[in-house]
């Protein structure tokens, strides 16, 4: 298509008005009353949703990551361990396990927590590491790394 005039290029202002509404309109679908028909209206209510959508996504990773520590202390308070402990004796046990596998972990097998706990502590006591950050004594059972069967694994890695 060939234009003879400048004025020929530049574009018409209503569709773009149109599409930019209804991307609006399109958002505010689920609004109820005028927040959902009315331009005006919408625009406020879209831009604010959009707002909270965006805050939403940083407070999701905040509320897992409390859930997940929430769940591995109450697994560690069960075996007589601080959280902090636990992590420590993992970390010089060479096992890297995050927040979001050990919380798994300590819901859903809970035999398999009790040797990582068992695995932390025996290692720190080899290391002679004294845990001063929790002073609170849980009520739990004590851990027996000969009933988990580790001894000569952790000797070794030391």
């Amino acid at each position: 298509m060939v234009f003879l005039t400048i004025s020929n290029l530049i574009r018409a202002r209503g569709p773009d008005e149109f599409w930019r509404k209804r991307r609006i309109f399109r958002l505010a679908a689920h609004f109820i009353g005028r927040r959902r028909n009315c331009y005006s209206v919408a625009v406020r209510n879209v831009h604010r949703a959009l707002v909270y959508a965006t805050k939403a996504r940083k407070l999701k990773k905040q509320d897992m990551k409390d859930l997940w520590n929430t769940r591995i202390s109450a697994a560690c308070e069960q075996h007589n361990i601080t959280a902090f402990t636990l992590k420590e004796g993992l970390d010089r046990s060479n096992i890297m396990l995050d927040r979001k596998s050990l919380s798994d972990v300590a819901s859903w097998e809970p035999k398999t927590f009790e040797c990582l706990a068992a695995i932390a502590k025996q290692k720190l006591q080899l290391d002679g590491f004294i845990d001063t950050v929790d002073k609170k004594h849980p009520t739990g059972v004590n851990l027996n790394l000969k009933d988990v069967m580790l001894d000569a694994w952790l000797k070794e890695k030391k």
